[in-house]
C-alpha cells in the first residue's frame, strides 16, 4: 500500500490550503512573529482543518516559544510534536529533530534550537536511531539542497550551509526520506540515483519570505 506524504516547512505565518492525504510533515518555522496568539489563532486552526490521517510537526530556529515550552503540550492536540523523539505511522519509523547551526550575522531573535559548533550538533544527531525510515530535521545535511548565495567583495559565491555531522545519519541504510527546510533558496526534491533515498527541502517561502512554493508530495 502506498502512503501519500505531504511535506512543508518554513511557513513563517503563511498557511496554505493543502490537498490532504495520509501523512503531513511540517519541518519548522511555523509563525511570522513567534507570538502566542499566532499559534492559537492561526497555526493551530490551520493544521486542525488539514485532511490527513496523521500530522507531524517539528520546530525550527524561529520557534522560540516552542524551545521555551511556552506553548502548552495540551494545545498541540491536533498533531504529534517531535523534538529529538520518534513515532510510527503505517509501519514507518519516524524521527524528528529541530536543531540547526548558527551563522555569522544571524538574527539573535532567531536562534531557537541552534548550536554554535558541529560538535554540539553531532551530540543531538547521535540520538537518531539506526532503524528509522523517515527523518525530519529543520537543518539540511551538508551538500544536499543546502546552498546559499553570499555576497563577497568580488561579487557572489555559493556556500553549502548544511550540517556535516548530519550526513551520516541521513545516509543510514533504512532511511528512505529526509525532510527539512531552513534554506529557503533550495526548495525542491532530490533523489539519490544510487541509494534511491529521497531528500526534500520543503521551504514554503523563498529567500525574500514570499510564499511562492508548494508543499511537496512524496509517495512511499
Amino acid at each position: 500500500m502506498s502512503i501519500k506524504i505531504d511535506c512543508i516547512s518554513d511557513l513563517h505565518g503563511f498557511f496554505p490550503e493543502l490537498e490532504g492525504g495520509d501523512l503531513l510533515i511540517v519541518a519548522g518555522d511555523l509563525t511570522a512573529r513567534d507570538e502566542p496568539g499566532e499559534y492559537v489563532t492561526k497555526f493551530l486552526p490551520w493544521i486542525a482543518k488539514t485532511k490527513y490521517r496523521k500530522r507531524i510537526v517539528i520546530a525550527g530556529n524561529h520557534d522560540n516559544l516552542l524551545e521555551k515550552g511556552e506553548i502548552p503540550t495540551k494545545v498541540l492536540a491536533d498533531f504529534e510534536y517531535l523534538c529529538d523523539s520518534g513515532t510510527e505511522f503505517e509501519g514507518l519509523k519516524i524521527w524528528g529533530s529541530p536543531w540547526s547551526k548558527t551563522f555569522a550575522g544571524m538574527n539573535p531573535h532567531c536562534k531557537a534550537f541552534t548550536k554554535d559548533t558541529e560538535e554540539e550538533l553531532a551530540e543531538k544527531w547521535a540520538l537518531i536511531p539506526d532503524n528509522i525510515d523517515l527523518l525530519i530535521t529543520h537543518s539540511p545535511s551538508y551538500g544536499v539542497l543546502d546552498v546559499v548565495r553570499r555576497e563577497v567583495f568580488c561579487g557572489e559565491r555559493d556556500e553549502h550551509t548544511g550540517s556535516d555531522s548530519l550526513v551520516k545519519h541521513a545516509a543510514k541504510p533504512n532511511v528512505r526520506l529526509h525532510v527539512f527546510g531552513h534554506i529557503h533558496q533550495q526548495y525542491g526534491k532530490y533523489i539519490n540515483p544510487i541509494s534511491g533515498k529521497i531528500y526534500v527541502n520543503a521551504s514554503y517561502v523563498n529567500e525574500r519570505y514570499q510564499p511562492v512554493n508548494k508543499s511537496i508530495r512524496v509517495i512511499l
